[in-house]
């Protein structure tokens, strides 16, 4: 199913970008849309992880670099019956963590520096398990797929911005309306895009997680603790466009955007995952 749901986001990513082309510049923006939207969806399937990665300064590490971390994630990737993945850390003191990659096999997990010194044993198996649920559930490519797009909509929207601030008096009428409704409606699509992908394999991913750790009240007590953590001090550098990649939002949760997050409500999760260790799920 997340196999079809990739088909068809690349597909809609494709189509948006003939659209605004078209809106834009005609025939001949069609036809630069068409060419930047094939580079655009190539690109996102081989190289959006490193990208990923690559913009949080994600360092990988060997066993010897981080024994504790990677042979929690040697053993958890065993039970979970999947390949090793590559293990990054990124210097950041406040915790969280991501899964990225195009499939099991090319698959690499990260986490903070700050989520080894708050959380015990037991709650960082718990989100590392998070973690490797979303690699089998092959969550992580439409996942990486979409912080793409995101981020594209919105240069698209900025672009759109300046077109308006900047068209000139000389603009024609229908390309300065163009230029308003992309720059008012292409953040709102980019965030229904966001949480249409990312509440439903958040609740997913949790209970995969505890079945893979065995242990679901180890992650309901690091769910409680991350979110407050990032509560207070908010991920720096964090980009709203990969938002939804962690296990928890990494922005500041406190203006009207909470009601327009990418993650579902911690609560629901923390009930969810006790009613899973009380056996009632």
């Amino acid at each position: 199913m997340n196999g079809v749901k990739t088909a068809l986001l690349m597909t809609a990513m494709m189509v948006l970008f003939i659209f605004v082309g078209n809106l834009l510049g005609g025939q001949s923006g069609m036809v630069i849309a068409f060419v930047f939207a094939v580079a655009l969806n190539f690109g996102s399937y081989w190289f959006s992880d490193k990208i990923v990665l690559t913009m949080y300064r994600a360092k990988q590490i060997d066993r010897s670099q981080a024994p504790r971390l990677y042979n929690m994630i040697e053993k958890l990737s065993q039970q979970a019956l999947l390949p090793m993945p590559k293990v990054y850390i990124i210097d950041n003191n406040t915790p969280n963590a991501f899964a990225t990659g195009r499939n099991p096999q090319n698959a690499a997990v990260a986490v903070t520096s700050g989520i080894m010194d708050i959380l015990n044993e037991r709650e960082l198996e718990g989100v590392l398990a998070h973690e490797l649920a979303h690699i089998k559930h092959r969550d992580i490519l439409i996942s990486t797929i979409t912080a793409t797009l995101v981020g594209t909509i919105t240069f698209v929207a900025s672009m759109a911005r300046w077109a308006f601030i900047f068209g000139g008096r000389d603009e024609e009428d229908g390309d300065m309306f163009s230029s308003l409704i992309l720059m008012l409606l292409a953040p709102i699509a980019a965030t229904l895009i966001q949480l249409a992908i990312s509440r439903s394999r958040e609740f997913s991913a949790d209970a995969g997680g505890a079945e893979i750790s065995g242990n679901a009240m180890g992650l309901a007590s690091a769910l409680d603790k991350l979110s407050r953590a990032n509560e207070i001090v908010p991920m720096r550098n964090a980009s709203t466009a990969s938002a939804h990649m962690f296990i928890v939002n990494p922005l500041s949760g406190k203006s009207l955007m909470k009601l327009f997050s990418t993650h579902p409500p911690m609560e629901e999760r923390i009930k969810r995952l006790n009613e899973i260790a009380n056996g009632r799920r």
